[in-house]
């Protein structure tokens, strides 16, 4: 019995097809990873406007942004050398959610920060509105709930067992009146088509108390004589509110407070103008340094007592951004404030 060998021609394009093989699969196949890196710092103005009209003045106010990626292998290794880079495991990052759910509470997230910056700029322009709630918004479905595949995050509650409720508040109060297993019925509206779910009221994991297992938030809307318009695509999350009030409140009033300068920054904001933390400051301040940015505003919100002596290392947004605007040797100015004032007194002066 002869036995064929083969040649080294053969043996070699063997060799190198394996390789080739293992080289596209590193680059390609994902892995139970994600990646948060320097995402982008886009110019608000082009997404913004109030009677059709957008702001015209010199300089800019930047969306920071994180971008996030599903990691490979070789990208894994990668984010492992490069700063800036952080690994977050998939359980981690999305917790009970799916991607589609991931998204569409970063949708919800970003709604919410639009209208907070309508009502808090409005307030600052001493312009008159209407606000009215049009209804409860579902934002999480606790696993344990009996409606964890019946809700969608987006959903929006109109109705309980037919009732009519004014706020969140009357809502809570009438199911802290069920007890547990009892059934309610929820009338919802989910992408303009409304319809009805029912379930039982369960006792809760986390705090053993009887209710829906539902996170929820108020929808309101803004009526007013004005037209204004936000046109993002592609982006979700809170952390826009800060520059967002910034440049509505610009708009409004026809004055523009930036003087040229490009002007980055991060923050939820609250009804009150409170400007929150948010996650990947770090990354933000890379983003507005390379598109050279000269001002940047951090919220300077601190972390309680409790929290500090539980976690000595703890660090929040401002201590952060000022730490990497030195790593980078940045002549970009972090800017700490509290509030939405606090960062137009500080354009002002």
């Amino acid at each position: 019995m002869k036995t064929q060998r083969l040649s080294t021609q053969s043996k070699l394009f063997i060799s190198l097809f394996v390789v080739a093989v293992l080289f596209v699969s590193s680059m390609l196949i994902p892995i139970p990873f994600y990646i948060e890196q320097p995402g982008s710092a886009q110019d608000v103005q082009n997404a913004i406007s109030v009677d059709g009209q957008k702001n015209t003045a010199p300089g800019a106010y930047l969306m920071t942004t994180v971008s996030v990626q599903e990691a490979t292998p070789a990208t894994y290794l990668l984010a492992k050398v490069m700063p800036y880079r952080t690994l977050v495991s998939k359980k981690e990052y999305l917790g009970e959610l799916t991607d589609e759910e991931d998204d569409a509470l970063g949708n919800l997230e970003m709604l919410e920060s639009e209208y907070l910056a309508k009502k808090v700029a409005l307030n600052l322009a001493k312009i008159p509105y209407k606000e009215t709630f049009t209804g409860i918004n579902v934002m999480g479905i606790l696993p344990e709930s009996d409606f964890y595949n019946k809700l969608k995050i987006g959903d929006q509650i109109l109705k309980v067992d037919g009732q009519n409720f004014n706020d969140l508040k009357e809502l809570m109060a009438y199911l802290s009146e069920r007890k547990e297993k009892d059934t309610v019925t929820l009338s919802i509206k989910r992408q303009q088509e409304e319809q009805e779910v029912s379930g039982t009221l369960v006792k809760m994991n986390e705090n053993h108390q009887v209710g829906i297992g539902i996170s929820l938030t108020e929808a309101s809307q803004i009526e007013l004589d004005r037209n204004i318009q936000f046109d993002l695509e592609d982006v979700g999350g809170p952390s826009a509110g800060l520059i967002f009030t910034l440049e509505l409140y610009e708009l409004l009033t026809k004055e523009s407070f930036r003087e040229g300068k490009k002007i980055a920054g991060t923050g939820t904001i609250a009804s009150d103008g409170k400007v929150g933390m948010i996650g990947g400051v770090d990354k933000k301040v890379v983003a507005a340094d390379r598109a050279g940015a000269e001002i940047f505003f951090v919220p300077s919100e601190d972390f309680s007592k409790e929290a500090k002596e539980k976690n000595p290392d703890l660090k929040n947004n401002a201590e952060i951004a000022q730490e990497t605007a030195k790593e980078l040797k940045t002549k970009m100015k972090i800017v700490p404030v509290a509030n939405v004032k606090e960062a137009l007194a500080y354009l002002k002066k």
